[in-house]
């Protein structure tokens, strides 16, 4: 496995490691839950959910996470601030996996940080996400909520070559740690099919300059693939959903968003995979050094 030179900083998230020399620890895995027209989800203005269905989502990621052994959080995706405290209750309560608060309203996210200290979770929280064009009042909301972690997505307006990935997350590092963020996960924004070299290369360049974790929502660039299950057929978007995740781990991301839960039953194996191998190229110390 390759060795950076600059030291590779570790995390310890709600109990969950996440960082480090590629092939030390295995790759944080995380599923989302309760998106934008999810099944189970009953309501989405009142935060109304089928608890039965979603409880069984979740203990089949953490399922697949004993199996493996690679780690695992929640990524809850509020569309209210009324909807994002109960599926915060929920969650807390069903799993002690840490997990991210997200959310398309900032409004939403800021609420979730807020009950989220509250109820005395902020160290199981990550924010999902900061950018370099985030407003003011959403980093002072975290500054006020005390959590220490939060994605940094790699994107600003215009081409994103990953020379500007790079710079997005340099321009954004001094704004999170006067908000009191001192466990930034770097996310190398991938957005289409074109997108995932380059957020793989950004992904090394960071490890290589910062030593930070870094990762992506790889899944993201199949969900913007139109006509791919026309084109190629059904069984596909699964092939292809498989293939872009395990693309950064083979890179040594340190975490993947991998997108639905329900497709932890196919992405927890394809990352153990690759994981197993590196790990025993790791134990015989077989390196190229960056």
């Amino acid at each position: 496995m390759w060795r950076y030179r600059v030291k590779q900083k570790e995390f310890d998230i709600g109990g969950v490691k996440i960082g480090g020399m590629p092939g030390e620890r295995p790759t944080v895995l995380v599923g989302t839950i309760f998106y934008h027209k999810e099944r189970i989800m009953v309501n989405e203005q009142t935060g109304e959910f089928d608890r039965e269905e979603a409880e069984r989502l979740i203990n089949l990621q953490q399922e697949f996470s004993d199996k493996t052994g690679n780690p695992c959080m929640l990524d809850v995706v509020g569309p209210t601030e009324v909807a994002i405290k109960k599926l915060i209750s929920f969650v807390s309560e069903l799993t002690e996996t840490p997990f991210l608060i997200d959310s398309p309203s900032v409004k939403v996210k800021s609420a979730g940080v807020r009950y989220a200290k509250e109820v005395g979770l902020e160290k199981r929280v990550v924010y999902n996400s900061l950018m370099p064009e985030s407003k003011p009042e959403e980093f002072e909301a975290i500054k006020a909520s005390g959590v220490e972690s939060s994605i940094l997505l790699a994107y600003k307006r215009g081409i994103m070559t990953s020379e500007a990935r790079v710079n997005a997350i340099k321009t954004l590092l001094p704004k999170v740690e006067e908000a009191g963020i001192t466990k930034p996960l770097l996310d190398t924004f991938v957005i289409d099919i074109p997108s995932i070299s380059m957020a793989c290369r950004a992904m090394l360049d960071l490890k290589r300059e910062l030593g930070l974790p870094c990762g992506c929502g790889a899944h993201n660039a199949i969900s913007t693939w139109v006509g791919l299950k026309e084109r190629m057929g059904a069984q596909a978007v699964k092939s292809c959903k498989v293939a872009v995740n395990i693309a950064p781990v083979v890179l040594g991301a340190d975490f993947i968003l991998y997108g639905p839960i329900e497709d932890c039953k196919y992405v927890f194996p394809s990352v153990y995979a690759i994981n197993t191998s590196y790990k025993y190229l790791n134990k015989i110390k077989e390196q190229l050094e960056f």
